[in-house]
């Protein structure tokens, strides 16, 4: 994988504000590089270098914690996006399309 690709989808994940959560897909349509999984495996990396990336902002498209199980306990994740005011029930943020964002909306779009 591409140091540079990973360094673009780091970029976007440090600008989730808190409280919020985008998705996997969105990010890698806002790069128009690789795929959802492609960013997932990004934030994979991301965990095991200890980088100050908010990677569990990010779910898939229907809100649900499927990254959940690559954070230093399966409930990190949960804990994480709690603290930081969302709800999470049966591993899938509650009201997710009210705290969806979208990294368009860095470019005021």
């Amino acid at each position: 994988m591409n140091t540079t690709y990973f360094e673009a989808v780091y970029d976007v994940v440090r600008v989730i504000p808190k409280g919020r959560v985008t998705s996997y897909g969105a990010i890698a349509d806002f790069l128009a590089l690789g795929s959802a999984r492609m960013v997932g495996w990004a934030l994979r990396q991301s965990l095991d270098e200890a980088l100050p990336i908010p990677a569990h902002r990010v779910v898939n498209r229907q809100g649900e914690l499927t990254g959940r199980l690559h954070f230093s306990t399966p409930t990190r994740m949960a804990e994480l996006l709690i603290a930081e005011g969302s709800m999470v029930e049966d591993n899938r943020v509650v009201e997710f399309k009210t705290r969806y964002w979208h990294p368009r909306e860095m470019l005021g779009i």
